[in-house]
């Protein structure tokens, strides 16, 4: 299948859109050689398909289009990264992306004001470290998501860090994969508490066991079809057992499905969830076993519950003796001087060792009895807190119209101040998950958090104004739903007040050890929005 010409889409190009026929025409892996030769340049060095091909190199451009900077994002697999990693990501940061670096809520870490003189060397730096930015957006196979906690977890069946590794080496750059409907998300975890997030991905593996000829075999159950963005789907299981030993082989036919049926005349339509809504578990484990071989039936499910990607805190590791300390990156933003110190208080008080999460947040590991009091007393520490307060300490933000545009409102300064403020005006003793994003593409990923909130305008008296729509009810593992949406926009700086008062509404009608999403559910969407309703009109909205 290595002849573009023989590959079935191309059977009738009246079915591709315009995209897939610019496409056929080159390898959006070539971008990457091409920025080495003409970066120097500068912008207008390159057409206007080259740059909608710099997403092969895991680089977009800035808001506005058109003024030459560029976003970079790096792949972190499995989101476990060196010291010596972190420290050059740090000085790229330094000293050309203006000190920022942000966390994503699929681990990478992003840059902002890249210049394209800057690339070339950007990319020597990132591979002499062993990283790479490459195919971290475009249709490719992503950055590809595990367990931050791989190898120290003492709620995995299993270290995945191997398995990370190996699907990292087998997709990244294979031209076999360079050219997909569109993109293309993996995820591999053994915790019990589904840190892989499985059912948004368009791929995923997750724990579980069967008894195979006499014995316990761990290994994976397989989930596809995942996504969110303006039309989410929660990903299907199919009814197949995976031993890691075929981890590599289920994926690599599964992507292969998805070059070969995933839709391409509308780009809107083209990720694998639409191919799975149609064709069913039944149909695509019938395809996906024509490539596979047989595989064992489907065993014994072991996710028992989700953590939403939350680490924060003092924990004990597996390994006796040693612990892994969770701190909060305020909406995933930190500067390049505090992730090299990072850096280096993981060298002086661990093995090296730094994980970012899916919440956007870093992970010190390794950390011995006799340091972990050294450790909390850093001052560094007060900022990124083990011990966040409530609201901030949950709260997920894509990075809006500072540098997206796609987003249409301002998210993460804003996302912050919502959450210190309601740290500040609310009691409440259990969390609540606030995700912002700023348009229905959903790198926030609202549609799973307990309240939800996206981005929109709204006319007032004094002009057009950032508002946003209010969804609740999100979650992810066994009880997995989309949150629901809530009729009536709040403008911006009245968004804090109504989220303090579905608080307290939570508070006075929740039962006992009930967390927010079950309550929204239990409580029903409809009398949540009478009350809502009746929030917005209390508050002057």
């Amino acid at each position: 299948m290595s002849n573009q010409q023989s590959r079935p889409w191309e059977a009738d190009k009246s079915k591709l859109n315009a995209f897939e026929l610019t496409k056929l025409e080159r390898d959006g892996l070539d971008i990457i050689e091409k920025i080495r030769q003409l970066g120097s340049k500068g912008y207008h060095a390159f057409s206007a398909d080259d740059l909608a091909f710099f997403k092969w190199a895991g680089i977009y451009e800035q808001k506005p289009k058109g003024n030459g900077f560029f976003m970079m994002r790096v792949r972190i697999p499995g989101g476990i990264l060196r010291a010596d990693q972190a420290r050059a990501l740090a000085d790229i940061s330094r000293e050309y992306g203006r000190n920022l670096v942000d966390i994503t809520t699929r681990q990478a870490v992003q840059f902002h004001w890249l210049t394209t003189p800057d690339l070339p060397d950007i990319f020597d730096r990132l591979e002499h470290v062993g990283l790479f930015s490459y195919e971290a957006c475009g249709d490719v196979p992503r950055t590809i998501v595990g367990n931050p906690l791989s190898g120290i977890d003492p709620h995995e069946l299993m270290d995945t860090e191997p398995l990370v590794q190996q699907l990292e080496e087998h997709f990244l750059l294979n031209p076999e994969f360079s050219n997909l409907p569109r993109k293309y998300k993996l995820s591999i975890s053994a915790n019990i508490y589904n840190t892989g997030h499985a059912e948004i991905n368009d791929l995923a593996f997750t724990p579980a066991s069967k008894i195979i000829q006499g014995q316990e075999q761990i290994g994976f159950h397989v989930w596809v079809g995942g996504g969110l963005s303006a039309k989410p789907y929660l990903a299907k299981q199919l009814p197949i057992f995976v031993l890691p030993t075929e981890v590599v082989k289920v994926a690599d036919a599964v992507t292969r499905i998805f070059r070969d049926y995933g839709y391409r005349e509308k780009r809107h339509q083209a990720r694998l969830k639409f191919l799975m809504a149609d064709w069913g578990p039944e149909k695509f484990t019938e395809k996906l076993l024509e490539l596979t071989g047989p595989l064992e039936e489907r065993g014994d499910d072991r996710t028992v519950g989700w953590n939403a990607g939350y680490f924060t805190g003092v924990h004990k590791q597996k390994q006796p003796g040693l612990h892994y300390v969770g701190l909060l990156l305020p909406v995933g933003r930190l500067t390049a001087e505090d992730l090299a110190e990072l850096a280096d208080l993981a060298d002086r008080y661990g093995n090296g060792s730094i994980r970012t999460t899916n919440s956007q947040n870093i992970i010190l590991s390794n950390i011995p009895d006799e340091h972990l009091d050294s450790l909390l007393a850093e001052a560094l520490l007060t900022r990124y807190s083990p011990t966040p307060r409530t609201f901030i300490g949950h709260a997920v933000s894509c990075t809006g119209n500072e540098f997206c545009n796609l987003a249409i409102v301002e998210t993460k300064a804003r996302m912050a101040s919502i959450a210190h403020w309601l740290d500040e005006h609310v009691e409440i003793d259990t969390p609540i998950r606030i995700h912002m994003i700023g348009c229905p593409n959903s790198c926030g990923q609202q549609q799973i958090a307990d309240i939800g909130l996206q981005g929109s305008l709204v006319k007032t008296a004094e002009g057009t104004v950032d508002a946003y729509d209010f969804f609740v009810g999100g979650s992810l593992g066994p009880d997995a739903q989309f949150n629901s949406r809530l009729k009536g926009r709040v403008v911006a700086d009245r968004v804090a007040p109504v989220i303090a008062q579905l608080v307290e509404l939570f508070k006075t009608n929740r039962e006992s050890g009930e967390k927010f999403h079950q309550f929204a559910r239990r409580f029903g969407v409809a009398n949540i929005q009478e009350h809502f309703t009746q929030i917005i009109a209390s508050v002057n909205v």
